[in-house]
């Protein structure tokens, strides 16, 4: 990895890698995509991200597959990890839209309504090492057309209780539809 970031190029190949891994074992795998890879692949919102997010099954073979890679390429060895496990809604509905097809290797990601709701309740607001959740909420907004905040929480909250909702979340909610209605 040429950086401490996975750009579209190289995320695609090291699922290439593990799909060539997997059919070596005979295994189908599925891997459901989140966060800043989900992004990177099916709205080219931004040029990269710091790992990919995912929920994988057989979990054993892709834990293997992973650290393979991960020496093969380069990658710090967490690139793929499920650390997205805690903000998975029992409500959620994936989509294979806008990504890569594998022979034995099933992708999948968050419907964009469900990942704008994901964005929205994680909203980190970034820093030295990321641009946080602001421009993928933003671009989210613009995929789906939402314009108000009150479509954002309606969103959010068919996926998450609205206690869920915190403070932090609904300021930059409001923040991004007042960047929004100003460009307009």
């Amino acid at each position: 990895m040429s950086s401490d970031k996975l750009s579209k190029a190289e995320i695609i190949t090291a699922l290439g890698k593990l799909n060539d891994l997997l059919e070596k074992k005979q295994v189908i795998g599925e891997l459901c995509l989140f966060g800043g890879a989900a992004m990177v692949l099916a709205f080219d919102a931004r040029e990269s991200t710091r790992d990919v997010d995912a929920i994988f099954v057989p979990k054993k073979e892709f834990l293997d597959a992973a650290k393979s890679v991960s020496e093969e390429m380069g990658y710090d060895e967490h690139w793929l990890n499920d650390g997205v496990k805690g903000f998975v809604s029992e409500k959620g509905d994936v989509t294979s839209d806008g990504l890569p097809v594998f022979s034995h290797l099933r992708l999948v990601r968050p419907t964009t309504e469900y990942l704008l709701a994901m964005k929205c309740l994680a909203s980190r607001l970034g820093g030295y090492d990321g641009a946080g959740d602001r421009g993928d909420i933003k671009k989210l907004c613009q995929e789906l057309k939402v314009s108000s905040v009150s479509q954002v929480l309606d969103i959010i909250e068919s996926y998450y209780p609205a206690a869920r909702v915190l403070p932090k979340s609904r300021y930059l909610i409001e923040e991004i539809m007042e960047e929004m209605e100003e460009a307009e």
